[in-house]
Order: structure tokens, then C-alpha cells, then sequence
């Protein structure tokens, strides 16, 4: 189950359970669309990895036990450990190669 992490790991930007705005990677690095179409060029720069939109658990249990209320979203939040100019470099060397063959 994602951990549905509550803020963008580079502007801190606050990220919902529902927000449309959240992008992650594979290992669910979590960066705001803004930043992954600008700063990041659809590149995780953790692991290098590219982004997909990420799924919005349901606000209402339509199955017995399953919803944000019986799995509820992490409060912990997460900030990248590489500076402006690490992502810079980094994404730059990364971004014109395919995600399937990174």
C-alpha cells in the first residue's frame, strides 16, 4: 500500500491524499507536477526513475475495511537530501534517455 507521503520532497509543497497534483516515482519519491515538469524533466532524483501520477485512495470505504479512513495517509513528511544544483546536474544527465531504458 503507498504511504501517500503529504508534501512535494522539493518545494514542500502540500500534498493531500486527493490531490491531482501529486507525482510519484517507483519507490514513491513524492514531487509536485510543477516540479517534476520544470525543475525535475520527469526525473526522480533519487533513483533516476520517471513519474506517473499517484492513485487517490478512496475517501469512502465502497468495500468493508479499505478507504483513506481504515489506511490513512502518512504524516511524515519527506524533503530531498541533493541541492538545486545536484537535481540540476543529475536530471540533465538523465532526462533524453528513455524512462524504459534508465
Amino acid at each position: 500500500m503507498l504511504e501517500l507521503r503529504p508534501n512535494c520532497e522539493n518545494c514542500d509543497k502540500d500534498l493531500p491524499p486527493n490531490s491531482e497534483e501529486a507525482m510519484i516515482c517507483t519507490y514513491e519519491c513524492t514531487f509536485c507536477q510543477p516540479c517534476v515538469d520544470t525543475l525535475l524533466s520527469n526525473v526522480c532524483p533519487n533513483c533516476g526513475g520517471n513519474f506517473c501520477p499517484r492513485p487517490i485512495r478512496p475517501q469512502v470505504a465502497r468495500r468493508s475495511g479499505v478507504g483513506i479512513s481504515y489506511q490513512p495517509a502518512s504524516q511524515k513528511r519527506v524533503n530531498t537530501r541533493f541541492s538545486k544544483d545536484e537535481i540540476c546536474s543529475f536530471t540533465d544527465s538523465v532526462k533524453n534517455i528513455p524512462p524504459a531504458d534508465r
